[in-house]
């Protein structure tokens, strides 16, 4: 009998590893699939401003637009445009989860008021950031935008002392180096004053997102993340349509050409297609990352989603280069590898490299005993 319960207990300890080996890489799959699909929002995104009305405005500029309204408000109304779909999308996610009276509860609780002050920061200023580098510098900007995990980690290591060890340092210098590596390819040939813009403006969105992931990371530790997600993607949406759009109308010279060009672009029925689909994306993206994270640890959960680095300039060289037949989409070797040391140096800031051979060898030896 004493056997038997031996035999038994043993079974039971053998399952209850493998169930746990089994949700830690599910959690894996997720937080890559999050950085697959944040390479494909990007595609995504950058084609439907090349479509409809886009391609008047950014093409021949047959609307007689200034500089300043074709550098900086067409760009965030992209941003603005794609995150009022994306709102969209996960409010009816929330619906169809049964979620939304839960979403309309938490926005006035201290959590929610965490998670919508991370919307404004990675929304208005990093989002729009971001779609202003692609549009300048191209898909180079994407791996630079890419260092917002180790800005985190150091913003981390400031506002709320959290751990900044050795091996964590010398990850945030990978990433630097790699940085430097990709930004180097754009000024080939001799560096233009745009690409230039477009890499510093880069800078600012990893900066911003890395505020970002240090403030949500404390409101998502009280919140169900969906229902965090819902409230970001919601307060970005509306910040940015309703705000940040207006605000460089004033600067462009008159409100009313904001107005104008946002009725144009919401029935532009070619290009809004393009937007419905990256602002799907942008929904699937956080939500994977949210839920691998929390399978998998948020440092390792960080660094699979990092792989954007890399997923955002493929596909951008797939749909917009080979698809579209655009040209400038395509990047030298250089920037290439840059990519993967980044996605190294995302890793080796969110975990010992090393402690993924020693979990197989440790995953092989419980196998064995089982």
């Amino acid at each position: 009998m004493k056997e038997v319960s031996n035999a038994v207990s043993l079974e039971a300890v053998a399952a209850k590893k493998r169930l746990s080996r089994n949700f830690f890489k599910r959690g894996i799959s997720l937080a890559l699939f999050s950085g697959l699909t944040y390479g494909m929002y990007t595609a995504f995104l950058t084609m439907g401003m090349t479509k409809g009305v886009w391609s008047d405005w950014y093409g021949d500029n047959t609307a007689g637009l200034s500089a300043f309204v074709v550098a900086y408000l067409l760009a965030a109304l992209g941003s603005a445009i794609n995150d009022t779909c994306s709102a969209i999308w996960a409010i009816l996610y929330a619906i169809a989860k049964g979620k939304f009276g839960d979403f309309l509860r938490c926005i006035n609780t201290t959590p929610g008021r965490i998670m919508i002050l991370a919307a404004l920061i990675g929304g208005p200023v990093a989002g729009t950031a971001y779609v202003i580098a692609i549009q300048m510098a191209g898909s180079i900007v994407v791996p630079i935008s890419a260092l917002c995990p180790a800005i985190a980690a150091i913003l981390g290591k400031i506002l709320f002392k959290q751990e900044l060890n050795k091996r964590m340092a010398f990850g945030i210098a990978i990433c630097v180096f790699a940085s430097f590596l990709i930004g180097s390819t754009g000024f080939s040939g001799g560096a233009s004053a745009k690409t230039i813009a477009g890499i510093l403006i880069a800078i600012i969105a990893a900066l911003a997102w890395g505020f970002e992931g240090c403030v949500a990371g404390y409101g998502t530790a009280m919140i169900d993340p969906e229902i965090g997600i819902c409230i970001r993607q919601v307060t970005s949406g509306i910040a940015n349509l309703f705000i940040l759009v207006p605000i460089f109308g004033i600067m462009a010279g008159k409100v009313s050409i904001s107005f104008n060009l946002a009725m144009q672009a919401f029935t532009s029925a070619p290009a809004m297609v393009w937007f419905a689909l990256s602002g799907l994306l942008s929904v699937i993206t956080f939500m994977t990352w949210y839920a691998g994270n929390s399978m998998c640890g948020a440092g390792l959960g960080t660094a699979c989603n990092g792989t954007y680095s890399f997923f955002g300039p493929l596909f951008c060289l797939l749909l917009l280069g080979i698809y579209g037949g655009m040209d400038g989409w395509a990047l030298p070797s250089v920037a290439w590898f840059g990519a993967l040391i980044m996605m190294f140096g995302i890793l080796t800031i969110s975990m010992n490299p090393l402690d993924l051979f020693k979990n197989r060898k440790q995953e092989g030896v419980a196998d064995e005993a089982a």
